[in-house]
């Protein structure tokens, strides 16, 4: 680099979709859920959440700054595990989740964010389980109180003040989806985001390997679920992956 060129610097953005779902392994939960449009995560889904986290910790080459989350339980309770890992005072290479791991909350700052949540309509959650009521019982204080001590950014303000209503459209989900990543991007420009998420992917790379920041896609599929992660290539040059 020459002399008087100036440094290039990227931010980098995460979107990671939530671990394994109850109700996708045992088809009895719904029944007996006081809160059937809301699953938490199996035991196995918390285990791959908080690898996934350590894996995060070691193998990229940046650090986060920020993580933003739906406020669906299953996204918290993977976003849980993910911090554990990723703020663990001391790395435990025995532990399988966060339970018990001390954590040094000054390594991230985390906030709920209602415009990642859910695609609220049919596709994503299906009629029988939606609230009667329409109160999905969605609460960002208590949200908050199940994560880490001491890494809720209390001074955030949010994009999205509540959640988006009922039988949201799916191009309208999908555009959310697309808009949420950007307007926190440039929200924060400086710093390095995690998103954890529902139903969100875009295609980065052709088939021979070109880099393409296409459009994002909503995934939809029935049955899909479970935690996936890549390593960000250098290619890639730090933008949203």
């Amino acid at each position: 680099m020459a002399q008087n060129e100036t440094p290039e610097f990227y931010q980098n953005v995460v979107v990671m979709r939530h671990a394994e779902r109850i109700d996708k392994f045992d088809p009895l939960w719904v029944s007996k859920a006081t809160r059937p449009w809301d699953p938490p995560l199996i035991e196995h889904g918390r285990v791959r959440a908080f690898t996934a986290g350590r894996n995060f910790r070691h193998n990229l080459e940046f650090r986060f700054h920020r993580v933003f989350i739906s406020p669906f339980l299953r996204c918290i309770q993977t976003a849980v595990e993910v911090i554990a890992a990723i703020s663990a005072a001391v790395d435990e290479p025995t532990a399988l989740t966060g339970d018990g791991i001390a954590i040094d909350p000054s390594k991230l700052k985390v906030s709920v964010e209602y415009g990642l949540c859910e695609m609220m309509n049919t596709q994503a959650i299906k009629l029988d389980v939606v609230p009667k009521d329409g109160n999905w019982g969605f609460d960002i204080s208590a949200c908050e109180a199940m994560l880490p001590a001491g890494t809720v950014d209390n001074n955030v303000e949010r994009v999205y003040k509540e959640l988006p209503q009922w039988e949201q459209p799916v191009l309208h989900a999908w555009a959310r989806y697309e808009q949420i990543v950007k307007d926190l991007a440039d929200k924060y420009p400086t710093e390095n985001l995690l998103l954890v998420t529902h139903e969100l992917r875009r295609p980065i790379f052709k088939k021979d390997k070109s880099f393409i920041p296409a459009k994002f896609e909503v995934l939809t599929q029935t049955g899909q679920s479970g935690l996936s992660y890549f390593m960000p290539s250098p290619l890639s040059n730090g933008n949203l992956v």
